[in-house]
């Protein structure tokens, strides 16, 4: 993290802490109370869950100060069903969208039509495709981690119960998602520095029963496999669960992604390696920090940083 990222994190975290929301309440709005919406994904997983539950904490805190909705899809990659949802919130005339994009893609013209209405979107968990941003003459601030630099994190502690030559391979969330290909990345680059073999990467698509099904594959066409670094924890789950039946568990390492609580069971007792704490509930109240304050002191959109970085950390078994 360079020091001017690192900076802007520290002061996303010490607005957070102080109530950024009730110091801008003094702000003048013209349109009065502000109205801040947070369009996430499947609300279903435990990790958009972590994020709404946060965003709408911190509202009950200063509900005089914001008016905040949390809108969500019933599944994951359901782009369709959040273009729906970020067209009604410029409807609404919201102030600002926070988005969780369920494609790095697919969000680009409704968000491009949401700030030309005047409003100002700020995006967390997966930044939009930078090449649309700028067909799109638009420039959307990413609130969120460095996915890559997460991946090695993961990758480089899973490296060291290797030996060069291994054989790993990778379940990777959504192929066209910004921050699947960051994971991806950061894999393969690590896997190459430590001399692994990465001999299969296939999409899981987040999912715990894609996972599953591509680690059986995995495992069956690779029989000398010893590790499966997966994008994230619900298909670190489906993986974990074919390791098992196929009876190779302690033979294969798996490695998983965002630090949900139903991981942390399987990584104490082995049958998962590790996972990266990506701070879901951090990511929701940075963004709605950045987008309340863009709102209150009247900036536009060409005006926002476009990445503040936040924290990742890696998470392994306790110590006994």
């Amino acid at each position: 993290m360079t020091q001017s990222m690192r900076r802007r994190v520290l002061i996303a975290g010490a607005l957070a802490a102080a109530g950024l929301a009730r110091a801008a309440g003094a702000a003048a709005v013209e349109s009065g109370t502000p109205k801040i919406a947070l369009v996430l994904k499947s609300l279903s997983d435990p990790f958009t869950v972590a994020m709404a539950n946060a965003a709408k904490n911190y509202q009950q805190h200063y509900a005089s100060q914001f008016v905040l909705t949390v809108s969500g899809t019933a599944t994951e990659p359901d782009t369709a069903g959040q273009i729906r949802i970020v067209e009604q919130m410029i409807a609404a005339k919201m102030n600002a969208i926070v988005l969780a994009p369920s494609g790095s893609k697919g969000l680009t013209s409704v968000v491009a039509r949401a700030i030309k209405a005047g409003i100002i979107v700020i995006t967390i968990d997966n930044p939009l495709d930078e090449a649309l941003q700028d067909a799109a003459k638009i420039s959307v601030p990413f609130v969120g981690p460095d996915n890559r630099k997460g991946a090695m994190l993961v990758a480089n502690y899973l490296a060291e119960r290797l030996k060069a030559g291994d054989q790993v391979g990778i379940i990777e969330g959504i192929a066209a998602d910004r921050n699947a290909q960051q994971r991806t990345a950061g894999y393969k680059e690590a896997m190459t520095a430590a001399g692994m073999q990465v001999v299969a990467t296939e999409a899981g698509d987040w999912e715990y029963g894609k996972g599953r099904d591509i680690a059986s594959k995995m495992l069956g066409q690779h029989p000398q496999i010893r590790g499966l670094l997966c994008a994230n924890d619900n298909m670190a789950m489906g993986a974990a669960d074919a390791v098992r039946d196929a009876g190779r568990t302690g033979s294969v390492y798996i490695t998983g992604y965002n630090a949900i609580d139903a991981i942390k069971p399987l990584i104490a007792d082995g049958h998962v390696l590790a996972t990266v704490n990506q701070f879901a509930d951090r990511q929701a109240v940075f963004g709605m920090d950045v987008a309340l304050k863009a709102v209150t002191e009247q900036r536009k959109q060409s005006e926002l940083s476009p990445v503040i970085e936040t924290p990742l950390q890696l998470v392994t078994a306790p110590k006994r």
